[in-house]
């Protein structure tokens, strides 16, 4: 798809949307329309990322149709549910919603409102996450250590590809967040590599690439080489205690 056909698709899926808001949400105060599809990068297959803000609601949701011959996921929210949906995104190191709003076009009639909030989002993601600590960072060394040890030994390959699909998503976080990059899920995590390392996401490619054709010996160097980043394998003391609610009944 060439630069024109993307431009094409994006005023599409903006025209979709105008018309998603208009029937769907009518009584919406502003929206973000976001995605690979309005960043100029999507496919004949991309959905479209639809923030819709009301001036209140009970509670906030989402939900997912096809408009148009566009695949739509519309967010739903209100001023306050939007901005909890932002900090906890962020907490967490995967500002989701943040890249949403921080990149899509806005529609509706509240332009100042929408404007502040894209700001502030905009503002969180240069800040960037907040350094790695606590119980989430204990949990996370100890995963990755975990599933490096069950690259260890000799296994399947067929073992050894899935043990590499689980500790893909827990290795590149540990590499993105100790380096105070934002993590991604999914296919954002390998974007969000190379736009940190192109040498290092390259090497990850590869390793995870032969890991996945029953090959785990790069990955799994790969996987220690973080660890003593972060003081080298956790799983000696490791405590995780259960809520005290955890409790039935017989």
């Amino acid at each position: 798809m060439d630069d024109i056909q993307k431009h094409v698709l994006a005023e599409r899926a903006l025209a979709v949307a105008r018309h998603c808001i208009a029937s769907r949400y009518p009584r919406a105060a502003f929206a973000y329309v976001a995605g690979s599809i309005m960043r100029g990068e999507g496919t004949a297959f991309s959905d479209i990322d639809l923030v819709v803000v009301f001036p209140s609601l009970e509670r906030a949701w989402r939900e997912s149709f096809t408009e148009g011959g566009f695949p739509v996921e519309a967010f739903v929210h209100d001023p306050q549910t939007l901005a909890h949906y932002l900090h906890q995104d962020a907490d967490g190191g995967y500002p989701i919603m943040a890249n949403m709003v921080a990149t899509g076009r806005i529609l509706g009639s509240d332009i100042d409102r929408a404007r502040a909030i894209q700001t502030k989002a905009t503002e969180m993601l240069a800040a960037g996450p907040k350094p790695l600590g606590g119980p989430s960072y204990d949990m996370l060394r100890y995963q990755v250590t975990d599933l490096a040890d069950d690259l260890r030994g000799a296994r399947p390959p067929e073992e050894i590809a899935a043990i590499a699909a689980l500790l893909y998503q827990k290795l590149a976080d540990l590499i993105l967040l100790g380096r105070g990059a934002w993590a991604g899920r999914g296919k954002w995590a390998p974007r969000v590599m190379r736009k940190l390392d192109v040498q290092l996401a390259a090497e990850f490619d590869a390793a995870f690439i032969l890991a996945a054709a029953g090959d785990g010996a790069r990955f799994l160097a790969l996987a220690d080489r973080e660890l003593a980043v972060h003081g080298g394998r956790y799983f000696e003391g490791y405590r995780q205690n259960a809520p005290l609610e955890a409790r039935r009944l017989e």
